[in-house]
């Protein structure tokens, strides 16, 4: 309507959105409250003059709304809302108080419940529905008086320290009525979780309805469902989703009675827009997607999913961009914010309002014991350094990259690479060889040299091609079968079976990746992390390190790692690609005019990224890639699609065509009806018609393999395989912070021994005066083992025997032995200065028998008998495992299957005791 004045044009746009939300918009003279059950009656008398809407639910007059022109400041006019809600409805008898304020123009709302303890107002996206404030009208309690009042006492028993300091302080915050809140916990601390129990308590006590459990990834949504369906709440039997509908959102249908959604941003939006997406776009997190400032998601209001669906919002590790151009998606909802993360960046803490409920930072888990710390260990190659040359003419395999065949063929010209292109232009097979083959001897003679299997490890390719090329040089250099390495990616076959296996089964032994568990996914054995691809982004890398921090029982490790002598006491990270050293950036920039690859448009398009210059950016690619590809090539793509590349890039061109945009408008303008001109259409007609085209066209994309082929076709098709240039390894070694840790594990061994040296048994057996030396026992070295097993200590005989060998590797022996408990007082023997070498406590008591038989029978008249050596063995060998041997122990193997103590008492008669008491004082001093 022309020459409207602003407030006029507010009304519009107000009565617009109150409409949607199922409002019915009456002016007061023509009033009529039977007619639906929400009624807004405009310019409604009161006795302070009248309100510009009252709104009616059930006949009750419940909120009002004050209409202000565009660009006014809400906040100011607050007073004004309070008072037409206190004041006496002309011809309305109010049974309550209206309680739902709201300040409006035609572009923003602000909302009042006056039920909240120190009620204040906010911002919210749009206007409720009448359904909605008429079941809060009827509720005594508002959801923020239930958080500030009624949240009962928090069950710790089955939470750690960080997890009950994370739910209090969210609760804390949410009843000081805080929007948003963050939750920094270190990876492997137990955030989702501690988010489960959060959740529980906010269901049955805080007055939520319905939660959504917000993720970036399919992968990640699948374990949070898995984890809502393993938790059972403090003192219940039964499991929550066996009393809470928990809903993964695999279609764009929420479930009614659900009472959790988990649910990725991306199908969030697509749920909000109504335009359906594949589940492939849910596979890769729109961090790792570059955007342009015009790919924003500009939500619009969905009356199926209204503002109020979800009282709170769990986002699952926030720190990711998420909230950059999807932030909309968190702004529709008119819900509390609840961010988790490890690796929060300056972003983080600004969406979040600086409003950190609790940090548990890696430094803190790995004393509490939470998690391990770890090493790193270093290889390096001269290919991987400094790339090499194949010279023209030069007879190498060529390989497809998509099919993998192979083609015998000389090069065409000089070819140098760097180490940056390898397994992308070119693959050198040697490379690959000798970065597994330095990994296998480095994990057998120094990083775990006792164990019998190899641990558990994860590798991160650079592609889905070069995790192949690794899995085949894995079990050629360690000469085993498929079942010992396999590949977990997006594209592998069952990733979510090998994961599994790779969790919980002896087999597969090594996994390769690329993405899909970089982040997010635990696997608790893991203990080595083999990097053969470089990482840029600071926040991504810590996240991948993340996968071998979880800490783990004795008990569940050796099921998995059969010659595992302790609990996990680390993780190893092996760099063979010089990623500890490279530069990180802080956190992904929104650019404005990024050039966009190839794989970002597409899978931006499969996102749900439509405008017209990402549409037309695609085109212009698909018309390059028309030209590049030869015949075979582009009847490769066809067969996947059904259509030729030139004809895809045809269809999106037409898509964003003015003309035909018009065309199809006018065509469903007929179809419903409607006699209508070029001039005469809506812009909602024509942007329905030009959404009805372009998703049409960007249909196809939806295919992943698609996708895949179109992004390997634009790169070079083939990779030439080097076999001519053969690689060697310049380093493997431990680096600098290996190096560093071990000395600072070492000082806090000594400082302990120091401190505890008259408290601790096992110790003061050592300070002692021989005379005054009362017998050590194995429990006596079981305390000390355990007090050295404690957080923050978390010392283990592995570990520190580990440590010396780094430090003193001159004066350390049997690092590849198998470590027994007693090889703790070898190691405090030698932290004493009392041995000048570290050895195995076996074999130093292997040797002081020696010497003490030896001279025994020198002055014996006759030498002891082969039977009694014999027996003198066996109790020198009960002696190196548990430090000293007594009367009591003839009654167990291998004495009692001699004869034991009667035997024994055969053999030596008197003599028994004092051989043992000579034996226990001078094979364990």
């Amino acid at each position: 309507m022309v020459n409207q004045t602003p407030e006029q044009v507010a009304r519009d746009a107000i009565d617009t959105k109150l409409e949607q939300a199922g409002w019915l918009i009456q002016n007061y003279r023509e009033a009529n409250l039977g007619q639906g059950l929400g009624i807004a009656v405009r310019e409604h008398p009161t006795d302070s003059g009248p309100a510009d809407y009252v709104l009616y639910v059930n006949r009750q007059p419940v909120g009002v709304i004050e209409a202000k022109k565009d660009q006014s400041i809400l906040t100011s006019h607050e007073a004004q809302t309070a008072r037409y809600a206190d004041s006496r409805l002309k011809w309305s008898k109010k049974e309550k108080p209206l309680v739902f304020l709201f300040e409006a123009t035609g572009q923003m709302i602000r909302f009042t419940d006056l039920r909240d303890p120190a009620a204040r107002s906010r911002e919210v996206f749009h206007f409720f529905k009448p359904e909605t404030l008429a079941v809060w009208y009827e509720e005594p309690e508002s959801t923020r008086y239930k958080l500030h009042n009624n949240m009962p006492p928090l069950a710790q028993d089955s939470l750690r320290d960080c997890q009950v300091t994370a739910i209090n302080g969210l609760e804390k915050s949410l009843a000081a009525n805080r929007p948003r809140s963050l939750i920094h916990m270190a990876t492997g601390a137990g955030k989702t979780f501690t988010a489960i129990n959060a959740v529980y308590r906010l269901l049955n006590h805080g007055g939520a309805k319905r939660i959504l459990f917000l993720v970036d990834t399919k992968n990640l949504g699948k374990q949070a469902q898995q984890e809502f369906h393993a938790f059972k709440p403090p003192g219940k039997e039964a499991f929550f989703h066996e009393n809470h509908i928990v809903q993964r959102l695999a279609s764009n249908t929420i479930d009614s009675a659900a009472e959790v959604c988990i649910c990725t941003i991306q199908r969030m939006y697509s749920i909000l827009s109504n335009s359906p997406i594949d589940e492939s776009a849910e596979d890769m997190s729109p961090y790792e997607i570059k955007q342009t400032g015009k790919q924003q998601k500009f939500v619009q209001y969905n009356p199926k999913v209204p503002i109020e669906t979800f009282d709170f919002i769990i986002i699952d590790e926030c720190h990711r961009s998420i909230y950059n151009l999807w932030k909309q998606v968190l702004d529709y909802f008119d819900a509390f914010l609840i961010g988790l993360t490890a690796t929060p960046d300056k972003r983080t803490y600004g969406f979040f309002n600086e409003n950190i409920v609790a940090e548990y930072s890696y430094e803190d888990s790995v004393l509490d014991g939470v998690n391990v710390g770890y090493d790193v260990y270093e290889i390096e190659t001269e290919i991987t350094q400094a790339g090499a040359k194949l010279k023209a003419k030069e007879w190498v395999d060529h390989r497809d990259k998509l099919t993998r065949k192979k083609r015998w063929a000389q090069t065409e010209d000089d070819t140098t690479y760097s180490g940056r292109e390898l397994d992308r232009s070119v693959v050198n097979k040697s490379q690959i060889r000798k970065v597994i083959q330095a990994m296998k001897e480095a994990v057998e003679t120094k990083i775990f040299p006792s164990r019998q299997e190899v641990p558990k490890t994860l590798i991160f390719a650079k592609t889905d091609s070069h995790a192949d090329d690794i899995i085949q040089m894995v079990r050629e250099v360690y000469g085993e079968g498929n079942a010992f390495c396999q590949k977990v990616t997006y594209n592998a076959k069952n990733p979510d079976e090998v994961l599994s296996d790779f969790r919980n089964e002896y087999n597969p032994r090594i996994a390769v990746t690329v993405d899909m568990i970089a982040t997010g996914t635990d696997v608790k054995p893991l203990e080595i992390l083999l990097f053969m691809r470089d990482v840029r982004s600071k926040g991504y890398y810590e996240q991948m390190k993340g996968r071998g921090v979880r800490s783990l029982s004795f008990e569940e490790l050796h099921r998995i790692s059969q010659s595992a002598s302790s609990a996990k006491d680390r993780f190893v990270l092996i760099d063979a690609v010089g990623v500890e050293k490279s530069c990180k950036t802080e956190s992904r920039t929104l650019e404005r005019n990024p050039n966009l690859s190839m794989k970002d448009l597409l899978q931006g398009v499969a996102m749900g990224h439509r405008d017209d210059d990402t549409i037309q950016s695609l085109v212009n690619r698909l018309t390059r890639l028309n030209k590049q590809l030869n015949k075979k090539e582009l009847d490769r793509l066809e067969q996947i699609t059904g259509n030729s590349v030139q004809a895809l890039a045809k269809q999106l061109l037409n898509a964003i065509d003015p003309d035909a945009i018009v065309e199809l408008a006018l065509k469903n303008a007929k179809a419903a009806g409607f006699t209508r001109g070029e001039d005469s259409l809506t812009e909602e007609e024509k942007s329905t018609a030009r959404e009805q085209l372009v998703n049409a066209a960007c249909a196809p994309f939806d295919n992943p393999k698609l996708r895949e082929s179109i992004e390997s076709a634009r790169r070079e098709r083939e990779q030439l395989i080097d076999h001519v240039n053969l690689d060697t390894v310049l380093v493997s070694d431990f680096g600098e912070q290996a190096h560093e840790n071990a000395e600072k594990l070492i000082r806090t061994f000594q400082q302990f021994i120091v401190e505890n040296k008259e408290e601790i048994a096992a110790l003061s057996f050592f300070y002692q005066q021989p005379y005054q030396r009362r017998g050590l026992t194995l429990d006596m070295v079981e305390e000390l083992y355990q007090q050295l097993q404690k957080p923050p200590l978390l010392l283990t005989t592995e570990k520190l025997w580990s440590a010396y060998s780094r430090i003193k590797p001159g004066q350390t022996k049997g690092q590849n032995q198998k470590r027994q408990l007693t090889d703790i007082m070898a190691l405090v023997k030698f932290a004493m200065g009392i041995d000048g070498e570290l050895k195995p406590f076996a074999e130093q008591v292997d040797a002081k028998f020696k010497q003490w038989i030896f001279r025994h029978n020198a002055q014996r008249k006759s030498a002891f008998s082969a039977e009694q050596t014999e027996w003198l063995r066996m109790i020198k060998d009960h002696i190196a495992s548990s430090c000293c041997i007594e009367r009591d122990d003839f009654d167990y193997n291998p004495f009692i299957d001699k004869g034991g103590l009667q035997k024994a008492w055969g053999l030596f008669e008197s003599e028994l005791d004092t051989v043992m008491n000579e034996m226990n004082q001078e094979l364990v001093a």
